[in-house]
C-alpha cells in the first residue's frame, strides 16, 4: 500500500449489495407477504447485536430459543480481518415475528427478500454465543451481510427514539416496510434521519499528520479530527470550522476521500484530506485532551511500541490514517494492534 491521491474504496460499512426496493415498500401488505414466504431470510436484531457464524459453521437456529451452533466471539471477529470471514445467521420467518418490529431490508439479485426483526431480547446474553455488535463483526462480514447489519441497526436505532410525533406528541406507528413512522393522530409521515459528520486528516507542510485525543478518551487513544455538520453548512466549511475550533488552525484546502454510514446511532461519515501551513496548535480543552503532529516514521514507531491505539477496523478514521501512512496498521505491527 502506497501513499496515493485516490479516493478510499471498499469502506467496511459501505459495501451493501442489496436492492432496497423502495417502491415495493409502499404496498401495505408487503411485510405480511414476506413473513408468509419461507424463502424470506430473516436477520434478528437484539439491542445492538446480530448473530454471526464462522465459515465452518453456518447452521442457523430453526426455532425461537433453539440452541445456536454459532461459535464466533468478539475476539474471533477482531482477528477475522478479511471481508467474508463471518456471516450473519439468517432463518425463515417464524410466527412470533409478526408481533415484532419488522424492517424490509431489500432483495438480492435472485429476488430473495431480506428482513430485519427487532427482538425484545437482551443486548448481551452470555448463554447465547455469536451475538456480536457491528463494531466487532462488521469488518469481517460479507458485502451483503455488512449491508444488512448496518441498515438494520440504523433503522432499529431510529425506531427506538421516534415512537412519538415531533409535531403533536401522539404515538407513531411503523409503515412502508419499516421505513416510515406515521402519526396516529394527524397522519403525518416521519422518515429516518441521518446526521452527517465530517472526518479529516490534516497534514502540515512537512507532511506530518495531526492526531487528536478527545477530552474523555483514555491515554493513547488518538484519531483524526471529526465533527457534525451544522445547519446551512457545506461539508468543506464544516471541515474548516471543526479544525479551527478544536486546534486553532486554518486549513488551506480539503479534498473529498469517501464516505460510509455510521449507525452509532444515526450518522454518515464524510472523509476529507486537508492541508494547512500552520503548525502552532491551540487545543480547545472542552473538545480535546491533546493534539500532536506525527511523521510517518514516528507513527510507525508508536504503533510498534503499542503506545497508540488505532480506531476500529470498520471506522473510516482508520482508513484515512492508512491513506496518509501508505501502509495498513497491521502491516506495520506485523499483525493486530490495540484498537478502540
Amino acid at each position: 500500500m502506497a501513499v496515493t491521491d485516490e479516493p478510499l474504496a471498499d469502506l467496511a460499512l459501505s459495501r451493501s449489495s442489496l436492492d432496497r426496493v423502495a417502491l415495493e415498500r409502499r404496498r401495505s401488505e408487503v411485510l405480511s407477504e414476506l413473513l408468509e414466504d419461507p424463502r424470506t431470510r430473516v436477520a434478528e436484531i437484539r439491542g445492538d447485536r446480530m448473530q454471526v457464524v464462522d465459515p465452518g459453521d453456518r447452521a442457523a437456529p430453526t426455532a425461537p430459543g433453539a440452541p445456536s451452533a454459532a461459535k464466533a466471539s468478539g475476539q474471533d471477529a477482531s482477528r477475522a480481518c478479511s471481508a467474508g470471514a463471518l456471516g450473519l445467521v439468517l432463518r425463515a420467518p417464524q410466527p412470533e415475528d409478526r408481533e415484532r418490529l419488522v424492517l424490509h431490508l431489500g432483495r438480492d439479485g435472485d429476488g430473495t427478500a431480506y428482513v430485519g426483526v427487532v427482538s425484545p431480547g437482551p443486548h448481551e446474553d452470555p448463554a447465547q454465543p455469536g451475538w456480536l455488535t457491528l463494531r466487532q463483526a462488521g469488518e469481517a462480514l460479507t458485502r451483503r451481510d455488512a449491508g444488512l447489519f448496518t441498515t438494520g441497526l440504523a433503522l432499529a436505532n431510529w425506531h427506538a427514539t421516534h415512537r412519538f410525533c415531533p409535531r403533536c406528541g401522539a404515538p407513531t406507528e411503523p409503515t412502508e416496510g419499516g421505513w416510515v413512522r406515521r402519526c396516529e393522530r394527524e397522519g403525518s409521515d416521519h422518515y429516518p434521519r441521518t446526521d452527517p459528520a465530517v472526518i479529516m486528516s490534516v497534514v502540515d507542510p512537512d507532511d506530518r499528520l495531526l492526531l487528536g485525543r478527545g477530552a474523555h478518551w483514555p491515554e493513547g487513544r488518538f484519531s483524526v479530527l471529526a465533527g457534525f455538520v451544522e445547519p446551512g453548512e457545506s461539508f468543506e466549511a464544516a471541515v474548516a470550522r471543526e479544525v479551527a475550533e478544536e486546534v486553532g488552525i486554518t486549513i488551506d484546502a480539503a479534498r473529498y476521500l469517501g464516505n460510509q454510514p455510521w449507525p452509532f446511532p444515526s450518522s454518515v461519515m464524510i472523509g476529507f484530506a486537508a492541508t494547512t501551513r500552520q503548525t502552532e496548535l491551540t487545543v480547545d480543552p472542552v473538545e480535546m485532551a491533546e493534539a500532536r503532529w506525527v511523521t510517518r516514521g514516528e507513527y510507525r514507531d508508536l504503533l510498534r511500541e503499542g503506545t497508540v491505539r488505532t480506531p476500529s477496523g470498520i471506522s473510516i478514521a482508520k482508513r484515512i490514517i492508512e491513506h496518509w501512512l501508505g501502509d495498513t496498521v497491521e502491516s506495520v505491527t506485523g499483525g493486530t494492534s490495540p484498537r478502540w
